[in-house]
């Protein structure tokens, strides 16, 4: 090294063990301003450089001793030079992570112990520097200082990784395959078992009483109850409404969105406990068991304590492309995996009138890892179901309610994995089964409830097959009073622009659907029976209910259809929609490509556009004039969620913006007290007029302190 350059450093180390000095002794007093933040926050870019310098100083302070120790020995100058410049970039990064340990978020007694292992590796290669150019300074010394410095490395890079990462960050992949001992499901807490496994996995890293990244924890009850900068964590009882959720649902660019892109990201699972568990008043205390046997978070609760070798099964194919899944999933076939890291992918396909064999075909890129396909009530024929035998490994195979015959089975006795075959309401013969069961070697369970075969039939096919459980379900006979599955909807469009034919239908045979479409129940004798011959041209709320002999009739199926003349050339919102309810921003009113209503289910809707602190304002604007005379939304009610209908409603329109007057003002009855959840349309109709301009005002409910959520998936021009 050059002299000048040499002695220049050399300086420098002693301006910097001077000033170090000073931050450390008045690190409680330092008020960092705003421009110097980015300096610390260079902290984690800096300090790899000197690690790397002094770990190679220390390798060639031991191999000078071996190979010569005089001041002209490479081995000698190599160690110095490295010594120096890591001793210089230590000071340094000490420096900045003494300025980055300021900001809100870093405290604790890692911080601590993180920030004086820091230091002492800056003093201690320091004086390394110092004593290395001694007469006494030998060998031993040298081992001496290397074994030092190296433990002090690794102890503060193993305080700086917890900081970063959370506890046992270095160990956690041997941490998470060390099965935890089973929790017995009576003895199992909600929170403690369920929902904090997620928090320590997904959470913690950053949320710690070390590194308290916007002041929250989330390592114990006190203070996730406590919350953070932004405010309480959650409200109880109310999952739309806690922050936990809503930074959950933002967008993974967002900067808000939790957590944080490049982090493990919440499976749906989990962000489905966590939501249930919310809703559930988020008891700390409350035992699995003390769930009611239906509840879903029980359900999922129990799933997810379940020993993970009991029911799971082991497969021996690798996981399909993520990229290829994200492609394949439509708005009418979902794909995801059966569990939790499995490879195995569950396949479900929705919607009668949009199905066809090439939805099948087109799953050739993942025909090893598909385990588990739903074609219920779909219009499968026997020639599909060759496109089915492609999934080499399929276990599952739901054909309830579809067009298949006897002829189909010989499609599925190449598939020696099948254990689990659903047919009813098909078909299927007699005679066809016993002639084909046989070959199907490794099938378990069969259901054939609402077929053509009769109970007789089903006990000798018990008889032959002892190994196989046949599952008769309900007997068409009218000896059991069971109750119907209400009625179904077949339009695959319920927003409409002409006339359309309503068409309705029931998976069991005989069933009589009565309706009405004045808001009232259907009754077995005064109701309409249902021939497919009604069609509609006006917003029309269709009530219907399944009847048959010896059975009990059917809870009542509530069908909202939506009529809508026009479609905007353009349209704008003026003010943000809520956080976690964007659906597709302004164009969710008229999207007449999907023609669907929202999900029921507000936490994970993806049609629904939310308003709540700011008025959901609508511009739309008409290439040609159209001429108006109504104007309707659709929107969700739900009280005990603080969903509430819009307070007010307004329509301006016009010409253009400055000529735009007032046409509707419309004020939707206040929701009954302790009213089911439901979906509601609230329209209004005013003389003809010529519009190119329209602005709809949807105002959210207002009451004392509370803002509720308003929640319209559809607005309806006629």
């Amino acid at each position: 090294m050059n002299k000048k350059v040499r002695f220049f450093a050399e300086q420098l180390l002693i301006v910097l063990n001077i000033f170090i000095a000073f931050l450390v002794l008045f690190a409680d007093k330092l008020v960092l301003p705003y421009w110097l933040q980015p300096v610390g926050r260079m902290h984690p870019f800096l300090l790899h450089f000197p690690i790397v310098l002094l770990i190679l100083a220390m390798i060639f302070e031991l191999f000078r001793f071996s190979y010569g120790s005089d001041a002209t020995s490479p081995y000698r100058q190599y160690a110095e030079g490295f010594l120096l410049g890591g001793a210089l970039l230590s000071g340094i990064t000490v420096i900045m992570g003494l300025f980055l340990s300021r900001e809100e978020g870093y405290e604790g007694d890692t911080l601590v112990l993180h920030k004086w292992t820091g230091v002492a590796i800056f003093y201690i290669a320091s004086l390394i520097y110092m004593v290395s150019k001694k007469q006494w300074y030998k060998a031993p010394a040298a081992w001496l200082c290397a074994f030092v410095m190296v433990s002090a490395l690794i102890m503060t890079g193993h305080y700086g990784a917890t900081l970063s990462h959370g506890e046992d960050f270095i160990l956690q992949p041997i941490i998470a395959n060390i099965k935890a001992p089973v929790v017995p499901i009576e003895k199992a807490i909600v929170f403690e078992h369920v929902i904090q496994p997620i928090l320590d996995k997904k959470c913690t890293g950053c949320h710690n009483t070390n590194k308290l990244k916007g002041q929250l924890a989330l390592t114990d009850s006190l203070s996730m109850l406590k919350g953070g900068k932004s405010g309480k964590l959650f409200v109880p009882g109310n999952p739309d409404l806690s922050l936990m959720l809503e930074r959950v649902h933002l967008s993974p660019e967002e900067k808000k969105h939790m957590p944080p892109a490049g982090k493990p990201q919440l499976t749906q699972e989990e962000i489905d406990l966590l939501a249930l568990w919310i809703k559930d008043d988020a008891d700390f205390h409350k035992k699995v068991t003390d769930l009611e046997a239906g509840d879903s978070l029980r359900l999922m609760a129990t799933a997810v304590l379940k020993p993970e070798d009991e029911g799971t099964e082991k497969f021996d194919f690798s996981a399909a492309d993520e990229k290829t899944i994200a492609k394949l999933n439509t708005f009418y076939r979902t794909i995801a995996p059966i569990a939790i890291e499995s490879p195995g992918l569950d396949v479900n396909i929705y919607n009668r009138s949009a199905y066809s064999v090439k939805q099948l075909e087109e799953m050739s890129d993942i025909k090893k890892q598909v385990v588990a396909l739903n074609l219920n009530k779909m219009p499968v024929k026997d020639e599909d179901l060759k496109s089915v035998s492609q999934f080499e490994n399929l276990r599952r195979l739901d054909l309830n309610f579809t067009d298949i015959t006897d002829k189909a089975l010989d499609a599925l006795i190449p598939l020696k994995h099948l254990h689990t075959l659903s047919l009813s309401g098909t078909k299927i013969t007699y005679s066809g089964l016993k002639q084909k069961i046989a070959a199907f070697k490794n099938l378990k369970t069969i259901s054939l409830w609402n077929t053509g075969i009769a109970s007789t039939d089903i006990a000798a096919l018990k008889q032959g097959n002892k190994e196989i459980t046949f599952i008769e379900g309900f007997r068409d006979d009218g000896k059991d009073s069971l109750k119907l599955n209400p009625p179904q909807v077949k339009n695959a469009v319920m927003v409409f622009d002409q006339d359309l034919a309503v068409q309705l239908r029931h998976p069991i045979k005989g069933v009589q659907i009565r309706y009405t479409t004045d808001g009232t129940e259907p009754d077995s004798i005064h109701s309409p029976v249902f021939d497919g011959n009604t069609v509609i041209n006006k917003n029309t709320t269709v009530k219907a209910k399944a009847f048959k002999a010896g059975w009990y009739s059917s809870d009542v199926a509530t069908f909202d259809f939506l009529k809508n003349s026009f479609i905007p050339d353009s349209v704008q919102l003026l003010f943000p929609l809520n956080d976690v309810h964007q659906a597709e921003g302004a164009h969710t009113f008229f999207n007449k490509k999907l023609g669907v209503i929202g999900a029921n289910n507000p936490a994970w809707a993806n049609y629904w556009a939310g308003a709540r602190s700011k008025d959901m304002v609508l511009v739309s604007l008409f290439n040609k004039p159209i001429t108006l005379k109504s104007v309707g939304l659709h929107y969700m009610l739900e009280e005990n969620t603080g969903i509430y209908p819009p307070a007010l409603v307004e329509v301006w329109g016009g010409e253009n913006e400055k000529q735009a007057k007032l046409l509707l003002t419309i004020k939707p009855s206040p929701p009954a007290k302790g009213g089911k959840p439901s979906l509601k349309i609230v329209e209004g109709s005013f003389q003809p007029h010529s519009v190119s301009y329209l602005k709809i005002i949807a105002k959210p409910h207002k009451q004392k302190k509370d803002e509720h959520l308003l929640l319209v998936d559809e607005m309806f021009l006629n």
